[in-house]
């Protein structure tokens, strides 16, 4: 097969109105920019490659990392049929026609069929399963394109017939290279119309692109359409770049792996008292289109599982935070969202209650539910009274200091303990008060 037919370029004036990034995708593995770790000389993708001993895989990386041009390429190469297939829009009738299709090929001519398969991760199980007994065979060489962790969205069978190579978002010295060769390029790209474009704006676009290839080259084409010639000439300007760019759009997913490692971030950079770190993942989350009552719903988890104790108002601002957010609305009330997260971060740190509340729960869910001792019982009848409900109950306030040293766990459970105080912030002080009562409970019952 050869390039023309693979990339739609037969037609001269076809390409002209084909998008830049269509324009200047790759060619050959050398005109690859970025993934050396997978195409670098000697490594083993390219290697596979080169040689024609292709094996069914999944592509696994960000938007604009080039999935699509290094399954394309892989036919190229080895001369295989291409096969493009959506997960969006094709389901298992089309995937028997494609079967039918490459038996069909392997039988006449002994080719073999490189079944691309886009956003693999939106088939549903039943559909990943059609793929099987094809992978399993060899009828089919499936590529599986997907932004979302394998792991989580391709089921076991599948993924365990299927290698993984995992794409790497392009630096910024990857996507300058690939912005000044479609400068460059009189036959693809942009260099038989002259564009002026300074190295800062350059360097902007790499920023905004924020690692993808397409997005880079989508905002140069932009901007160079939205740049009136002068002279015969096309100075792009930064101001003009950023209208092309509008806003950078940020990867992520609200229900995919990015969401957690996100989320993740925040509380790790919180818990470790970061507040320029949790700042800037909370940040990123708002500015990548998460709900900000969400981000307000995790830092009042935080607030009790880390904070806790140490400092109780720490769980009364994320509170106030999420009531301001509710109360404003978006950009105003994501301030608040901010002001609590960086007392958080600052906050002293204590999981002292989680672990406790973790414990109790173990011991309320593994060991038998034994009844509250007598005497903490309620006694408004008489029978209740006769069977000795509520006999030998310290009223507290009747007591000095309202002290009193009775029981009040199962008799199984006596002398467990579960609240650990940490010596830190206000919790100190109730380690003290804590310690200071048991002394007192022991000495009262070592002398009574």
């Amino acid at each position: 097969m050869g390039s023309g037919d693979l990339f739609g370029e037969s037609r001269p004036e076809a390409a002209t109105f084909r998008p830049l990034a269509a324009r200047m995708r790759p060619r050959s593995l050398d005109e690859v920019v970025g993934q050396d770790h997978l195409l670098g000389p000697g490594r083993v993708l390219r290697s596979a490659i080169e040689s024609g001993e292709l094996h069914s895989m999944i592509l696994w990386g960000p938007p604009g990392s080039g999935k699509t041009t290094l399954a394309s390429l892989m036919a190229h190469v080895t001369g295989a049929s291409f096969v493009a297939f959506s997960a969006v829009l094709s389901g298992v009738k089309e995937i028997r026609q494609v079967v039918a299709d490459a038996e069909a090929a392997r039988a006449r001519r002994g080719s073999r069929t490189i079944l691309f398969v886009d956003e693999i991760h939106r088939f549903n199980r039943a559909q990943q399963d059609a793929f099987l007994p094809h992978v399993e065979k060899g009828t089919l060489i499936l590529v599986g394109a997907t932004t979302e962790n394998p792991s989580f969205e391709v089921n076991s069978a599948l993924l365990s017939r299927c290698r993984v190579y995992v794409l790497r978002a392009l630096g910024e010295a990857d996507l300058l290279v690939l912005v000044r060769g479609a400068l460059a390029d009189r036959e693809r790209g942009l260099g038989a119309a002259p564009v002026e474009v300074s190295e800062e704006a350059l360097r902007l676009i790499a920023r905004l692109a924020d690692g993808d290839a397409r997005a880079a080259l989508n905002v140069l084409e932009l901007a160079a359409l939205l740049t009136p010639a002068a002279e015969g000439r096309r100075r792009i300007t930064e101001a003009v770049i950023q209208e092309a760019a509008q806003r950078k759009t940020l990867l992520y997913d609200k229900a995919g792996e990015e969401h957690f490692n996100l989320i993740s971030a925040l509380h790790k950079s919180l818990r470790d008292s970061d507040p320029d770190g949790a700042l800037y993942w909370l940040t990123r989350m708002l500015e990548s289109g998460e709900d900000p009552l969400y981000i307000a719903r995790r830092l009042v988890r935080f607030a009790s599982e880390d904070v806790g104790n140490a400092d109780p108002a720490a769980l009364t601002l994320a509170l106030a935070a999420k009531d301001a957010y509710h109360f404003l609305g978006s950009p105003e009330g994501e301030l608040a969202l901010a002001q609590a997260a960086l007392y958080l971060a600052l906050a002293p740190k204590s999981n002292a209650a989680y672990l406790a509340f973790s414990e109790a729960q173990e011991d309320v869910r593994e060991r038998p539910s034994e009844p509250p001792p007598l005497h903490l019982r309620n006694a408004p009848t008489p029978l209740m009274q006769d069977l000795g409900y509520g006999r030998g109950y310290q009223y507290a306030h009747d007591a000095p200091d309202a002290r009193v040293e009775q029981e009040h766990l199962p008799e199984s459970l006596q002398g467990r303990r579960y609240y650990r105080p940490t010596d830190r912030g206000l919790e100190a002080e109730l380690g003290r008060r804590l310690a200071e009562w048991q002394r007192w409970r022991q000495t009262r019952r070592r002398d009574g």
